[in-house]
């Protein structure tokens, strides 16, 4: 093998090459300062108009409702003597100290009117009820508001059949003792109407 002959010249350079795989993902990098504050925002747009009226008038409504419910239940609380009845008739004890006019009304707001023993039994019956509920005197449906010396039962019927008075009355020298309580004896006296006292209520029976 003859001699090796003198080096070239080096070439010039070739293409580039394809590009090579993805190298791995770095770490995360540390957390940057906080920003600027932004800009302040535009005003906001004005709010409806409340219809208060409307609504208060509803919660008014409701408070007065709320408010009869309370008397009708402190009525029902009050009827604590329990009740007495015959075939016809319930009584109730209201202990509740009203005068003559606020009983009847009482009575009568509720469906019924103050008490009418218009016979032994039913006054033998509330006056059992009066004492053993412990009271001394309650207001029955007997008065002569009307003519002086006339008594009536409430509902204008005259006293012909029967009443039950105490000795010695009706006595009204003044004139001012118009109204009549039921004693716990069961015996009747004339009162002041004015006066202030539990009451007896009666209401007829529905039929069936």
């Amino acid at each position: 093998m003859g001699p090796k002959g003198v080096k070239g010249e080096l070439g010039d350079a070739g293409d580039q090459g394809n590009i090579g795989k993805t190298g791995p993902i770095g770490k995360k990098g540390d957390k940057g300062e906080k920003g600027l504050p932004g800009i302040p925002g535009g005003k906001g747009k004005a709010g409806t108009v409340c219809d208060c009226g409307r609504y208060r008038k509803v919660v008014g409504q409701l408070d007065i409702s709320v408010a009869r419910l309370k008397a009708s239940m402190k009525f029902v609380k009050n009827v604590i003597a329990g009740i007495r009845e015959t075939e016809e008739k319930f009584y109730y004890i209201v202990q509740e100290e009203k005068n003559y006019r606020e009983s009847l009304t009482h009575c009568r707001i509720r469906g019924g009117m103050l008490a009418m023993p218009k016979d032994e039994a039913a006054n033998t019956l509330l006056a059992d009820y009066v004492a053993k509920s412990g009271f001394f005197r309650v207001f029955i449906g007997v008065n002569d508001l009307e003519r002086e010396g006339q008594y009536v039962f409430t509902d204008n019927t005259p006293l012909r059949n029967y009443s039950n008075w105490k000795e010695g009355e009706p006595s009204d020298p003044y004139g001012h003792e118009d109204c009549v309580e039921m004693l716990s004896s069961g015996r009747w006296n004339d009162t002041e109407c004015h006066l202030t006292m539990y009451f007896v209520c009666e209401f007829i029976k529905k039929k069936k």
